[in-house]
């Protein structure tokens, strides 16, 4: 059985002050839960090889190098969000269960089964949430292709089967999708690959949201697209069908590489794009760089930082939603 973590005061000094430092950047950086004036905070978040945890603050040169330190500055930033999509969750759940204790009673989860398969990589796709502000409201599936309307097509399947998930907070009801495309190489087998799994995304949603529309319900994506950059024809595949992220993601870091990329969204279907539409209104969104706050004294090498932490950022949208 998994424990939480030990209290940071239990840790060293320094990382004490790493935790301090994080929390007052995190507490800059995104607005805070609100029930007066009620906001939603939904996040998504690629943590790199979620997998297992070794014991102790302190570096060991031992594997996994992922310990008590970097589990811990993963459970502040993911405390601060109401929702979290969660993408590269292994099949090793150890890492994940601790953090589940370590976030306390409040919290819960879902998650697929592992994705079987060289393709899958033997990866979950999971969703984290804080009962007090978000609670399940019924629906829960993992998304398969039909065959019918895609004869000419030779995709058959997902990877990583998307994931949906329905929740309520307050009286304001929504589905949240999560995805974590196949990237396979840079070659333009695997690239036509990711393009045919983008486009069967996104005729899925634009499909559904036709319906869930007639049942107020809001239908929002999150995930990993793998997309290299705005304009390319893996972005124009995503956007193809009516999906659409807020103008002010659009310049945001998604990995902590230098190669610019756009492969984390969150997105949906605009209001007068047919009967489809958020009922939410957007308030703020935003993604969050921890390099300068966790392993910055001195700055770790970034793959290095990729196996304590991720190589991803988290992404996340605040909304205003019904009281």
């Amino acid at each position: 059985m998994s424990a939480p973590l030990p209290d940071i005061r239990t840790a060293p000094a320094q990382v004490q002050a790493e935790a301090a430092a994080l929390r007052a950047a995190l507490d800059a950086q995104i607005p805070p839960k609100r029930d007066i004036d009620r906001n939603l905070l939904l996040a998504t978040w690629n943590i790199c090889q979620f997998a297992s945890l070794s014991d102790g603050w302190e570096e060991t040169g031992g594997s996994p190098v992922r310990n008590w330190r970097g589990l811990h500055a993963i459970a502040e930033i993911v405390s601060r969000f109401d929702v979290i999509a969660v993408q590269e969750i292994k099949g090793d759940l150890r890492a994940l269960r601790t953090l589940m204790k370590t976030l306390g009673p409040e919290w819960g989860f879902l998650a697929t089964d592992v994705n079987r398969g060289d393709r899958g990589n033997d990866e979950r796709m999971g969703f984290l949430f804080d009962h007090a502000r978000a609670r399940l409201s019924g629906l829960a599936g993992e998304l398969t292709i039909p065959l019918e309307g895609l004869e000419d097509s030779p995709l058959r399947a997902f990877a990583r089967a998307p994931y949906a998930v329905s929740f309520q907070a307050g009286a304001q009801t929504f589905i949240l999708a999560v995805c974590h495309v196949f990237y396979g190489d840079d070659g333009p087998v695997a690239l036509e690959e990711r393009r045919r799994e983008i486009d069967a995304f996104a005729r899925w949603m634009a499909d559904w949201a036709e319906t869930t529309n007639r049942w107020h319900q809001d239908l929002l994506v999150l995930g990993d697209f793998n997309i290299d950059r705005m304009g390319d024809p893996l972005y124009e595949a995503f956007v193809s069908r009516g999906l659409r992220a807020p103008e002010a993601l659009h310049a945001v870091p998604r990995t902590i590489f230098q190669k610019p990329s756009f492969y984390d969204q969150v997105a949906w279907f605009e209001s007068g794009d047919g009967a489809r539409g958020l009922t939410m209104e957007l308030l703020s969104a935003g993604g969050f760089d921890f390099r300068p706050h966790v392993y910055a004294d001195p700055p770790m090498p970034s793959r290095s930082l990729a196996a304590r932490i991720s190589d991803h950022f988290p992404l996340w949208v605040e909304f205003r939603a019904a009281g």
